[in-house]
């Protein structure tokens, strides 16, 4: 098995994208063109990273941010997985402080990542989502997700790894999404022996779980990205945050953090999962 190290090494490129400002309700508000490179040296052993970001009337060679940093190792946090798509985000949910994730997906020559931020109260306040291609390739965007495009069964694999460094898992998953009228679809997750069935109500360009006093809601956004979060975050209790890339019209990749009721991050999961009907 490859190590965190060795996957994080497939991200190595320049990639030119956007980061785009969305509000908890999915609206568009701003966007920012960027360029990220990533540059292996000292025989694998680092990676200089730089983020330029740009004015909308800037060229390359006048980015309003520039930032350069030296990685020789990876923070516990920090999670890469096989195909090189990563997970990271906050350790430690505690009152009063803010919450994040972040979430990014490869494929080939495109990257697509999503950044989950929550305030110091707990409450899901923004999203940016961060389309990137590999630079002097043809790579194209994905479109707008939508329902449709969600609703049948889908088969995977999943690779669990777990914060406490006990082995990781790999395991197969069932997720089957079906309309059941006056406006709502259900959801039955099978994995590891454990299904799970929720329902949905859907609303314009979001799916929205009402369970036990919490709402969970599923944003459809731009690329082809769905985002997972609860609206709230609770302490002494539970939750998961994820993020779904639909990278082509039958194959999805889903990233998702655990944690548990003392707000303590627990796993990391990476489904690549295709429509069989």
């Amino acid at each position: 098995m490859t190590s965190n190290w060795e996957n994080f090494l497939k991200n190595v490129g320049e990639w030119r994208g956007s980061f785009t400002q969305i509000s908890p309700d999915g609206e568009i508000l701003d966007s920012t063109p960027s360029i990220l490179n990533l540059e292996a040296f000292d025989n694998n052993q680092g990676v200089m990273f730089r983020i330029r970001r740009f004015g909308k009337d800037s060229d390359d060679s006048s980015p309003i941010q520039d930032y350069q940093q030296e990685y020789r190792s990876i923070g516990r946090q920090n999670i890469f997985f096989n195909n090189g798509s990563f997970s990271k985000g906050t350790l430690q949910l505690a009152p009063f402080t803010e919450f994040g994730a972040e979430y990014g997906f490869v494929d080939n020559d495109r990257r697509s990542r999503l950044v989950q931020l929550f305030n110091k109260e707990g409450k899901f306040t923004n999203l940016t989502l961060i389309r990137e291609f590999r630079s002097h390739k043809d790579a194209k965007e994905r479109p707008q997700l939508t329902v449709e495009q969600l609703i049948g069964n889908w088969e995977g694999k999943a690779h669990t790894v777990y914060s406490d460094l006990r082995p990781s898992e790999n395991y197969t998953s069932y997720l089957e999404i079906k309309e059941i009228g006056n406006g709502y679809l259900e959801q039955k997750l099978s994995f590891a022996s454990q299904t799970i069935t929720s329902k949905a109500k859907m609303a314009d360009k979001k799916l929205i779980f009402e369970k036990e006093g919490s709402t969970q809601e599923i944003l459809l956004l731009p690329d082809g990205i769905s985002s997972n979060v609860p609206l709230q975050l609770q302490m002494r209790k539970p939750f998961f945050v994820e993020a779904g890339w639909l990278v082509r019209d039958n194959e999805r990749q889903r990233l998702i953090r655990t944690y548990n009721e003392t707000g303590e991050w627990v796993s990391s999961t990476h489904v690549i999962e295709y429509k069989t009907n």
